[in-house]
């Protein structure tokens, strides 16, 4: 168990709390309606239940943490870098609006240079994903690892496309590769929960290309500290706002990243 001495376990707290007000939010709309409208492009979508669980996980974390910065999807960034949350208050937008279950609320939190503090809590099926940095990664409480599969054969992956593939197909070509080698890909859409799919051995592996900080920020910490591996295409250790993330058990990962590039 994470103990409660971690300099970051209140944050931790703070975050739990947080998501479950997201997901309450969540489920409301999904209840009630709820009305919904278009950002970059017209499968660019937004709820009233994105703008509102941002709002409410914003307020509760800053007014735990006043000093702290803030960066989410929805409202954009404020304060310093030093120290902030990262929120993805709904990741998988268009399965909502569509009641497709997969989708969740993504916090993070950035200190000393590096994400400390990640919880990703799946909406539909109440499961919460959560690790502090040295502690470990943990479902519902209890201690999760990624698999120990060594070969990409049989290996479930997962990767996700841009809202218009046309304008930026990059990841046609890999996807092509992928099943071409004739290896099991699926396309859940939620970055966030794909990434703790890998960290709960779900899923051997995870690629996307340009994604954003908080699409990824909490997942990232919750595959390394379940033991995984991830890095960019090149194999170099992964930082926000790298084009691309590839996240994995660690065993596939070369095999993977060659796969993808064709390198092999």
């Amino acid at each position: 168990m994470i103990g409660r001495r971690h300099p970051y376990y209140p944050y931790l707290e703070a975050a739990l709390e947080a998501a479950s007000l997201a997901r309450g939010i969540h489920l409301y709309y999904l209840e009630k309606g709820f009305t919904e409208g278009t950002k970059s492009g017209p499968t660019d979508l937004v709820t009233q239940a994105d703008r509102e669980a941002e709002e409410a996980v914003k307020g509760l974390l800053l007014s735990r943490f006043p000093k702290a910065g803030f960066l989410g999807e929805e409202g954009g960034s404020e304060g310093g870098k030093a120290l902030r949350f990262i929120v993805d208050p709904l990741d998988g937008t268009v399965n909502y609006a569509h009641g497709f279950p997969f989708f969740a609320v993504s916090i993070a939190l950035e200190a000393e240079g590096a994400i400390q503090m990640g919880v990703v809590m799946d909406t539909a099926r109440g499961e919460v994903f959560y690790a502090l940095r040295g502690e470990g990664a943990y479902l519902n409480g209890r201690p999760i690892r990624v698999t120990g599969r060594e070969s990409l054969v049989g290996s479930l992956l997962a990767t996700g496309f841009p809202y218009d593939v046309a304008k930026d197909p990059e990841n046609l070509t890999y996807f092509e590769r992928a099943l071409r080698k004739g290896l099991l890909v699926r396309r859940p859409g939620a970055a966030a929960l794909d990434l703790a799919y890998v960290a709960a051995g779900r899923l051997e592996g995870f690629w996307e290309v340009k994604l954003n900080p908080w699409d990824v920020a909490a997942g990232w910490l919750l595959v390394e500290e379940a033991g995984g591996r991830v890095t960019d295409l090149e194999g170099n250790p992964y930082r926000l706002g790298s084009r691309y993330i590839l996240a994995t058990n660690g065993r596939v990962h070369e095999a993977l990243r060659r796969t993808l590039l064709g390198l092999d």
